[in-house]
């Protein structure tokens, strides 16, 4: 599944807690996160938890504070790890409606503008046939992040988003 650790303090300092499964309360193994320690797997990390509240997501590599890993505050609560981040094949559909109504792009590679790329500034709904992915708020892999990985997402609040809004996104691969 992969391994992460996470440090209460910065450049990977203070207690840790080093963790290689999914968590949905890591309340009791710290009380904050400063950085953390991607040795393997791709991860999503949540400010609450049972995987709730702002999302990111995290590629193997060293994160020695949480501005480099765009997060709004030191809470991590709970951690999972992102499946389908191998292989060669990676497809979504986006719909402009709720329940796979409207119009509908297909996307095979990263878009830093889905409205330069397809005129689309929010998707209501989506199908992830192939792959993992992850939604920015704003261009250029910028904003809140939701994972969406494979299957059928009726709505936005389905990947956790609170509005409708994509204006970017890109694969997740374990590099």
């Amino acid at each position: 599944m992969g391994k992460i650790t996470f440090f209460e303090e910065k450049k990977f300092q203070g207690p840790c807690y080093n963790c290689s499964s999914d968590c949905a309360d890591l309340h009791t193994y710290f009380s904050r996160c400063s950085s953390i320690r991607v040795e393997s797997g791709a991860w999503v990390i949540y400010e609450k938890p049972n995987y709730k509240g702002f999302q990111y997501v995290l590629s193997p590599g060293e994160y020695a504070d949480n501005q480099q890993w765009m997060a709004f505050s030191d809470s991590v609560k709970s951690c999972r790890a992102i499946k389908n981040v191998y292989g060669s094949a990676w497809k979504l559909r986006l719909y402009e409606r709720p329940d796979f109504g409207g119009q509908m792009v297909e996307c095979c590679d990263d878009c830093p503008s889905a409205y330069d790329a397809y005129k689309v500034r929010e998707a209501y709904s989506c199908v992830v046939t192939d792959g993992a992915w992850v939604f920015y708020d704003l261009p250029n892999y910028r904003g809140h992040q939701y994972c969406v990985e494979r299957g059928e997402y009726r709505q936005h609040s389905d990947w956790g988003a609170a509005s409708p809004e994509v204006a970017s996104f890109r694969r997740i691969t374990e590099f």
